[in-house]
């Protein structure tokens, strides 16, 4: 298996064209100016130490030393041990409300930026259970399947927002009937949903996708986000007004997520500003009994960013050597021009 350990830093592949273009006005720039002082076969004579095509084969091995020393940057891994792992632990999917209801401030900085801050402190918490996350307003969507990588799950979590779901409401019982399709096939009866949402749905499939869900043995466990006085919502610039120019208040509506644990025998938290309840519901999912889970990774990787280095080292002593312009010491041993008498 092959990888960057930080591809982040491939990013800077797009500084070298903008170098090229840099190197480019530099030459024509260079040239008009020698045009200047007068005819370029002149000025060929004048200066026969000048040499255009080194400078720009001095450029090109620069360039390439550069590209060298960006992937050696990123550090370029191959995996040469794959190993399958045991360990005993729970899949649990996360269903996340992103409708603009979340967008809601009774919670600072929003509801939803709240719900996120606590679930990457959840992640940092996480041993061997297996995550995934479905996120849900009109439709759902899985934003990242069961998975035991907890890096990628909190980069996953970091992009969560309104924007991922274009069709707006709450529909709850879509993002359950999603989430069931998640999990994996071996979690057998090791499975729970953690619902974070406001509330505010008239999904009459809710109930009827929970009392599935409890059917195949999965314990779904909701948070409600919010207060029941509610809060505007701030949308860009402005709040979200209704018909009437008047601005809409987003209340948390409790009844159908009481309804829904209780139908899957699991349980409901009403979040705090103190604390959005993870930590609760992460304590009862404990208690689920434990399947054990097999994972598949490879646990040793040869580094190859050495070899880019110490050729973009050699790369670049060549490209000191050589110089910009005939050298006059060489120029008795003809390396660099045609010997005379050869046939153009």
């Amino acid at each position: 298996m092959f990888r960057f350990a930080n591809p982040e830093m491939l990013y800077l592949l797009a500084a070298l064209p903008v170098a090229v273009v840099i190197y480019i006005v530099a030459r024509v720039v260079r040239r008009r100016r020698l045009n200047r002082f007068g005819n370029p076969q002149t000025l060929r004579l004048l200066m026969p130490e000048a040499s255009s095509w080194r400078n720009g084969f001095k450029f090109f091995i620069w360039a390439v030393a550069f590209v060298l020393v960006i992937f050696a940057a990123a550090r370029p891994q191959v995996g040469s041990k794959l190993s399958e792992k045991k360990s005993r632990g729970i899949e649990m999917v996360l269903a996340i409300d992103v409708s603009n209801s979340m967008l809601a401030d009774d919670f600072e900085p929003s509801r939803l930026e709240r719900t996120k801050y606590a679930v990457d402190k959840l992640i940092d918490r996480l041993e061997q259970e297996h995550i995934g996350v479905v996120v849900f307003a009109g439709e759902a969507q899985v934003q990242l399947p069961v998975t035991s990588d907890y890096r990628m799950a909190k980069a996953f979590v970091k992009r969560i927002s309104p924007s991922l779901v274009s069709v707006q409401g709450t529909a709850v019982g879509s993002a359950i009937e999603t989430s069931i399709l998640t999990f994996s096939p071996e979690s057998g009866n090791s499975r729970a949903i953690i619902l974070i949402t406001d509330g505010e749905t008239h999904d009459a499939n809710a109930l009827d996708a929970a009392s599935y869900a409890a059917g195949e043995g999965i314990r779904i466990f909701t948070i409600g986000i919010g207060t029941p006085e509610g809060a505007p919502i701030h949308l860009g610039d402005d709040y979200i007004r209704d018909e009437n120019g008047e601005m809409v208040v987003s209340k948390l509506d409790e009844g159908m997520l009481q309804s829904i644990a209780a139908a899957t025998q699991g349980a409901y938290v009403r979040a705090t500003r103190q604390s959005i309840g993870l930590d609760e519901i992460v304590s009862e999912i404990n208690a689920i009994e434990q399947r054990e889970l097999s994972v598949v990774r490879f646990d040793e990787y040869d580094e190859k960013y050495p070899y880019l280095l110490w050729t973009a080292l050699v790369l670049l002593v060549v490209e000191v050597l050589v110089f910009g312009h005939r050298n006059p010491l060489l120029a008795r041993f003809d390396i660099f021009t045609r010997r005379r008498g050869a046939k153009d």
